[in-house]
């Protein structure tokens, strides 16, 4: 039975066990807890921000998919559509509604904003996905803010081997696509805080994503404060 948006359960079913499969060797801080925590903020600001049955469903299918063949472990900018579409249209899915599924993915991913300054241009197919996209897009990122973004981030820079800190190498201010994708000079795990995190609250989209993100940036930057204060034997 075809559920809304075109999508059945079945569908999602499969995606789910497609999903948990491609992430199965993935460190924790992208792994399918982080996935079920996107999802679950999506399910979230969907609600808060009115959206329909249709639009809902879209939503979760793409914040389930979202992450498969990341170019941070598949080293490749194009893998997570090729994946995602070939997936789809294993499962019947009408290409009309993968386009969409496949957009909202497509609008996620915090580099393309630093290779458009914060205003990447959306393509015509997706006129009328803007507030499925933005709600995605905030899902993920209150998902790396805060305490879990906190434990995330040194998750993630233990399995690169990051640096902890070193006050000697300064956060990069004005970071390009090419630096962030490619890591560019030595940087640290505190640093991405500097250069990524603490910028995601104003790049929110949704009124409820906002919301949301003051409490906990805020939480970051009392962490942060902590941190050097400890670095530095003051506290």
């Amino acid at each position: 039975m075809t559920g809304t948006a075109g999508v059945s359960p079945a569908v999602v079913a499969a995606a789910e066990a497609y999903v948990r499969k491609e992430l199965a060797a993935t460190d924790a801080s992208h792994d399918f807890a982080h996935i079920q925590r996107v999802r679950a903020n999506a399910r979230n600001l969907a609600q808060l921000e009115g959206l329909s049955a249709d639009a809902t469903c879209l939503v979760d299918l793409a914040a389930l998919l979202h992450d498969v063949r990341d170019w941070k472990y598949s080293g490749s900018d194009g893998a997570t559509a090729e994946a995602v579409q070939a997936f789809l249209a294993d499962q019947g899915v009408a290409p009309d509604t993968a386009q969409r599924v496949l957009y909202i993915i497509s609008r996620v991913g915090f580099k393309e904003e630093l290779a458009a300054g914060g205003a990447a241009e959306a393509p015509p197919v997706a006129v009328d996905l803007a507030q499925e996209a933005a709600i995605v897009q905030d899902a993920d990122r209150l998902d790396a803010i805060g305490a879990i973004g906190i434990a995330r981030c040194f998750t993630f820079g233990g399995a690169k081997h990051r640096v902890l800190h070193d006050p000697e190498v300064p956060p990069r201010d004005q970071l390009s696509k090419e630096q962030y994708m490619t890591g560019g000079e030595k940087s640290t795990t505190i640093n991405h805080f500097y250069e990524k995190l603490l910028k995601l609250k104003g790049l929110m989209k949704t009124p409820a994503g906002r919301r949301i993100a003051e409490q906990r940036h805020a939480f970051m930057e009392s962490y942060l404060t902590q941190f050097h204060d400890e670095w530095a034997g003051h506290a």
